[in-house]
């Protein structure tokens, strides 16, 4: 029988979990396959637990180069996350024309176009479904099985700390500063939270999932990124009085003008299925053009979701081993000659809905003056709601949601509005969006 060897470089988490699966379902990927999967190496900086974990079955190293040159290893799974180290390891198990299967979203955000070009003049295969939701097949959908159709959009919570921190808040009444301590007891979040929390992982795996839905290159530089930490507890109270929730969102659309590449909070109508997406749980939507919107929905992180990806590229590397570069589907769905370096639109440029919350004195005029400069920069109001201030006091919440505008209207009307004497302080600003059409 045929037999393909995997190094494994790094045995964490993700590669824990992907050497339990490949030794727990040898016979079903065998079966799948026709090729036998051995993993004959693994490098780990810990290598007392790597022999444990492995029962001294296969080689340990703490040199990942060993396993990059070793002439018995034919793929390399990449497994120890950054963006430099792991880069220089990729590229030398390329140039020894080794194929090449990751879960690490930043290496393929930032240098793919590097990495593409190099195993493309090699003949060898890169693989990274597990880079972008976990154990969600969402490389493989736009790649494959969305192929017939024009990919409109993609919008998703591609960031499971995120998501767990929002869910909280809005099931307990908790602030931000509440869960974040939770979130990092339960292991759902880093002991530094910046790469979640601020967007950064979302727009990694954003910017991947756009190459590939539009064919172009990497352009991470170009993300628009925006985290959740400044989110007050009483917007997402007042989103779900008027049928919304918030959600961090990664969202990516092609344009006339250009492609949107923005992570964000958003508010999605509660109505919608990725809005009742809870947890630590990961959905992507895709918008095709004949198929319509479809929902993928599954464990965007953790051991063996994850590890289930990882393995599922390795299955595939066995049976396209043999394959040229030309009867392998692309890197990023279209023939390379076909990549296109299409313009990425600035944030002031995009077209959304908003929901504005306000703090206005409690008299007459106000809101005549609000709404005439939204409607002098053509920005429509679609809902209002205002509060009665508590007693003994003056001022009240105004929340306001429009239908869409260009952004640079919005920052304009927010700073007219800003500057009116009845308005106290700033106003706090959430796009919104509708993901059904």
């Amino acid at each position: 029988m045929k037999t393909l060897n995997v190094g494994i470089m790094g045995l964490g988490t993700v590669g824990g979990g992907t050497y339990t699966v490949l030794t727990r379902n040898a016979a079903e990927i065998t079966r799948r396959t026709g090729v036998q999967i051995n993993v004959i190496q693994v490098a780990d900086r810990n290598i007392d637990h790597a022999k444990t974990m492995t029962g001294g079955s296969v080689a340990v190293t703490g040199d990942a180069l060993e396993v990059v040159n070793n002439p018995k290893v034919d793929v390399v799974v990449e497994l120890i996350g950054g963006y430099t180290l792991s880069r220089e390891l990729v590229l030398k198990a390329i140039a020894n024309k080794k194929h090449v299967v990751t879960a690490n979203k930043a290496l393929i955000a930032l240098h793919g176009n590097e990495i593409f070009a190099a195993a493309k003049a090699n003949n060898v295969i890169v693989a990274f479904e597990a880079a972008v939701a976990g154990g969600i097949p969402i490389i493989k959908a736009l790649r494959e099985g969305l192929g017939a159709n024009r990919i409109e959009w993609v919008a998703g919570i591609i960031n499971g700390t995120t998501n767990f921190i929002l869910t909280e808040m809005r099931e307990k009444g908790l602030t931000y500063q509440d869960v974040i301590g939770e979130a990092q007891r339960l292991g759902y979040a880093e002991a530094d939270p910046t790469f979640d929390v601020e967007g950064i992982d979302a727009a990694h795996k954003l910017t991947i999932m756009s190459a590939i839905a539009f064919g172009m290159p990497m352009k991470f530089e170009q993300a628009y990124t925006e985290g959740i930490t400044k989110l007050q507890q009483v917007d997402i109270k007042y989103a779900e009085e008027l049928g919304y929730r918030v959600k961090l969102l990664g969202i990516t659309k092609c344009t006339n003008k250009g492609v949107e590449l923005r992570v964000h909070p958003t508010l999605i109508s509660e109505k919608r299925l990725v809005a009742n997406v809870n947890g630590a749980m990961n959905a992507v939507v895709v918008k095709g053009d004949a198929v319509g919107p479809t929902l993928y929905y599954g464990a965007g992180a953790g051991a063996e979701p994850t590890a289930s990806a990882v393995v599922a590229d390795l299955m595939d590397v066995a049976r396209l081993i043999d394959a040229t570069s030309a009867q392998r589907v692309p890197y990023l769905a279209f023939q390379p000659e076909q990549v296109h370096d299409l313009a990425i639109l600035p944030i002031d440029e995009i077209q959304s809905a908003y929901y504005l919350r306000l703090r206005a004195s409690d008299k007459p005029g106000v809101l005549a003056n609000v709404t005439k400069i939204l409607g002098d920069l053509s920005i429509s109001i679609d809902a209002m709601l205002q509060k009665e201030p508590d007693d003994n006091e003056t001022e009240a919440d105004i929340v306001i949601l429009t239908h869409i505008t260009l952004e640079k209207n919005m920052n304009a009307a927010i700073s007219a509005i800003e500057a009116l004497p009845e308005i106290t302080g700033k106003l706090v600003r959430i796009r919104m969006e509708e993901l059904g059409k």
